[in-house]
């Protein structure tokens, strides 16, 4: 089994999850810009967030064997912070980057008319840079949230098949598949989706425009759960092909609309091993990962 986590957020996450991850398939995956948690202040502090995702956090992937890209944003929650909407000045210059595969997370978190102003920019920006969209759909609300996200989308021109609309469920994913959109689902161990519940989708409405992510952050989550996915796929009686497609083709397909793909054997030349360094700092500390050892 071949995975491509299309959403993930490895800034969160330790070195033993890249082994892990590694050891159970995961070849590549993209990092969307989110909220750390904490309020940020200012721009400064988005800006090295935003250089970690370009430089230290792909080094630190290349190390485990997994290809890293990152979509960049001012993402919905802080957008209601008055400090951070200058974010939007400097985006134009990370999204010009190499391995920056779409503008997001995009979208809402409570549905405020500072959050829609800037979700409606940032749609703007990633018809600008020819970019594909990630969009966020709030917790709360959802269908609600859902519905005004794929006016906005319609409202922008984009075409609907640059767009993932993510953290879908089965209220919400009938209005996305209709739209043209792409569905983007989050699978967690006790919230949004489980395993289970995705494979019932999948079987229902089949592998057209559907994506399949782990959402692993800060919080409770488990970065293998796009691997559970597929094991409940073989076990509803899913093809291996159909699992490759759901976990590896889907998010290539949707990504690579970008032209920035970084899947070469080359690691993106990416120095790799034991004596690698990233500003001087080791990963490894002179080891090679678990299981991969010559």
């Amino acid at each position: 089994m071949r995975v491509f986590d299309p959403h993930i957020h490895m800034t969160s996450r330790t070195t033993d999850d890249y082994a892990r991850m590694y050891a159970a398939g995961v070849r590549a995956l993209t990092e969307p810009a989110f909220w750390l948690g904490q309020p940020r202040t200012s721009v400064g502090s988005f800006c090295d967030y935003f250089d970690g995702l370009l430089g230290w956090e792909r080094f630190r992937a290349a190390q485990y064997g997994i290809r890293h890209h990152c979509t960049i944003a001012l993402n919905p929650k802080e957008a209601n912070d008055p400090r951070c909407v200058e974010v939007l000045d400097v985006l134009p210059r990370y999204l010009a980057k190499d391995g920056v595969v779409a503008v997001g997370e995009v979208g809402f978190d409570s549905m405020t008319d500072d959050e829609e102003k800037v979700f409606v920019r940032q749609l703007d920006l990633a018809g600008e840079h020819d970019l594909p969209v990630l969009v966020h759909t709030p917790h709360r609300d959802k269908a609600a949230g859902t519905r005004r996200t794929l006016e906005l989308v319609a409202a922008s021109g984009l075409p609907p098949e640059r767009v993932l609309v993510d953290h879908l469920n089965e209220t919400t994913v009938g209005m996305v598949a209709d739209s043209g959109c792409w569905m983007g689902f989050s699978i967690y161990p006790d919230t949004k989706m489980d395993e289970h519940r995705m494979v019932r989708i999948l079987a229902d409405r089949g592998l057209d425009r559907m994506i399949v992510n782990s959402a692993a952050d800060w919080g409770h989550s488990d970065p293998l759960k796009t691997i559970a996915t597929g094991r409940a796929m073989l076990g509803h009686g899913f093809t291996d092909d159909d699992v490759d497609r759901v976990l590896w083709q889907n998010p290539v397909a949707f990504y690579g609309q970008s032209g920035r793909l970084l899947l070469d054997d080359e690691g993106a030349g990416i120095e790799t091993g034991p004596s690698a360094t990233f500003e001087g700092n080791s990963v490894l500390r002179g080891q090679r990962p678990s299981g991969q050892e010559e």
